[in-house]
């Protein structure tokens, strides 16, 4: 008579995938999704003008351990944006067939991950990896988001839409990942918790859409969404910099 096979380990080969799907999912939570919300909502204070925003900066640049700090966060970052692309890859969208809502979600929530890595790649090369490099001080944050952001080709803002589609992309992704790790996860488990959640995540992400695109706003307009953050009246605003071309370089004039 044969023993009966032990149950397999939780990292065995072979449950390899459902493991390395558990840690995307959470990682898309928690740190990466949890910072970008922190993210968007420091930088929201550039609308209170320039020397709330800088000193915003300076705070961060110098925390203690900020470098395992950022590490913290960029590692599974790197993590769920090469596994997520992976997964993109892998998958068969079949909306033509099935025109389900959540088999829209599904092909919306790999679309819009592609989306969101290459704007990540984008921002972190023009803002953090410079300051890595030294090109760029804390102080000089403010006026070259400013100039970037209110750059233009001909009429359009190029800069500031890929910001505003770039944080439309990283929050939808956020939100609709979220909605799939409550269900996931065991959270969410009847229909009813389950469309209670999609409509709180929802009205969470347009909420946090409408934090990020209103910074991103006011630094190409100097204008803003929404009456909040007004800054003092001696306070340094976007609207009080311009950006000129001279000898077809950019600068910035006060």
């Amino acid at each position: 008579m044969s023993d009966t096979p032990s149950e397999k380990s939780f990292f065995d080969k072979s449950r390899r995938p459902f493991l390395m799907r558990k840690i995307h999912s959470l990682t898309g939570v928690a740190p990466v999704g949890a910072y970008m919300v922190f993210h968007l909502w420091e930088n929201s204070k550039a609308l209170q003008g320039q020397h709330e925003y800088d000193e915003m900066v300076k705070g961060i640049t110098k925390m203690p351990y900020l470098p395992l700090l950022e590490a913290t966060i960029l590692l599974p970052l790197l993590f769920h944006a090469v596994y997520g692309v992976k997964l993109a890859l892998e998958g068969r969208p079949n909306v033509r067939h099935y025109t389900y809502s959540r088999n829209w979600m599904y092909t919306l929530q790999r679309t819009t991950g592609i989306l969101a890595f290459l704007f990540i790649g984008f921002h972190l090369y023009e803002y953090w990896w410079q300051k890595v490099l030294g090109k760029l001080a804390h102080d000089q944050f403010y006026t070259e988001l400013c100039a970037r952001m209110s750059s233009s080709i001909g009429p359009v803002p190029v800069t500031a839409l890929i910001y505003v589609f770039g944080i439309a992309a990283c929050v939808f992704h956020f939100v609709n990942g979220l909605w799939g790790f409550c269900f996931s996860w065991g959270i969410t488990v009847s229909r009813r918790s389950q469309r209670a959640a999609a409509l709180v995540l929802g009205l969470a992400g347009i909420a946090i859409f409408l934090l990020g695109a209103n910074t991103a706003i006011y630094f190409a307009t100097g204008a803003r969404l929404a009456v909040f953050g007004v800054p003092k009246s001696t306070a340094r605003t976007c609207a009080e910099i311009t950006y000129v071309p001279a000898g077809g370089e950019p600068r910035l004039t006060p």
